[in-house]
């Protein structure tokens, strides 16, 4: 029971992170799950074994959750611009389909270090390359179509694959496109949306390559777990409304990086 109101927990805090920093589902509930089911089932089994897959694809669809409350409290704040989020859209859903796909064709271990390895690049990009800790001038011209697309589709193919909801990426790159955090973080939201449901639909259609997981899995998904995080992450983005715009850009920008920071630590650590 302690280990369900941990998850609770963290879901809270997956919440809390998905209003203020537009990342939540995966950086937050990934390494939490991961190790949850390494501690609670015995090595070898089929659940410690596929530990990383199981986190990530519920993740993903806790992600449906929480970016669509989340979009929907910022599109009442007035943060999001969709002409820079409606052209992503599309090719983020398709790159999110294959990403997916082939996080199933994966050993948990690469998975893992994937992931680890995906943070830390991310954090030395944010810290060392000019345009993330400080709101650079906004960008004149507009990308292109050809851009936008070939983004895009990076964004959800790496993202789905992680079950990370590709904020990590959109976050920095409409930051460099001029937007303040508060705008950037909101427009996450959305943009994690069709990673979280191309993702969850492909799992869903690749389920039958899932080993025997027992009762509460529809293939790699823990539906307990998902249920847990659910409510807690809920809670978190209630909770946190309030504090939508409030926090300033600088600060925003630093600690975004710092939590980074953590999860990278969290996940090296076993």
């Amino acid at each position: 029971m302690s280990l369900y109101l941990l998850l609770a927990a963290f879901g809270c805090l997956a919440g809390v992170t998905t209003v203020l920093f537009g990342f939540g589902g995966g950086f937050v509930v990934v390494p939490l799950l991961y190790k949850l089911l390494t501690l609670t089932h015995p090595a070898g089994s089929p659940a410690a074994s596929a530990a990383m897959q199981i986190a990530v694809a519920t993740s993903t669809c806790v992600m449906i959750f929480g970016a669509a409350m989340a979009t929907r409290r910022h599109q009442r704040a007035g943060n999001i611009e969709w002409p820079r989020v409606r052209p992503l859209l599309a090719p983020i859903a398709l790159g999110a389909a294959g990403g997916a796909a082939a996080a199933t064709m994966v050993t948990g271990d690469s998975l893992r270090w994937a992931f680890a390895a995906y943070l830390a690049l991310t954090i030395l990009d944010c810290v060392l390359r000019p345009g993330f800790m400080a709101r650079p001038a906004m960008t004149a011209k507009a990308p292109g179509a050809a851009s936008n697309t070939v983004v895009g589709v990076t964004i959800g193919l790496i993202a789905a694959f992680l079950g990370v909801g590709g904020s990590v990426m959109t976050v920095p790159l409409m930051r460099r496109r001029g937007v303040d955090m508060t705008r950037a973080t909101a427009m996450a939201n959305p943009l994690s949306l069709p990673v979280a449901v191309a993702g969850a639909a492909a799992y869903v259609v690749l389920a039958w390559q899932a080993p025997a997981l027992g009762d509460w899995h529809i293939g790699y998904v823990d539906l307990r777990a998902l249920l847990i995080l659910i409510a807690g992450s809920w809670l978190g983005i209630r909770l946190t409304s309030p504090f939508i715009g409030k926090v300033p850009d600088r600060v925003h920008a630093r600690v975004y990086v710092g939590l980074l920071v953590l999860v990278l630590v969290a996940m090296l650590v076993r």
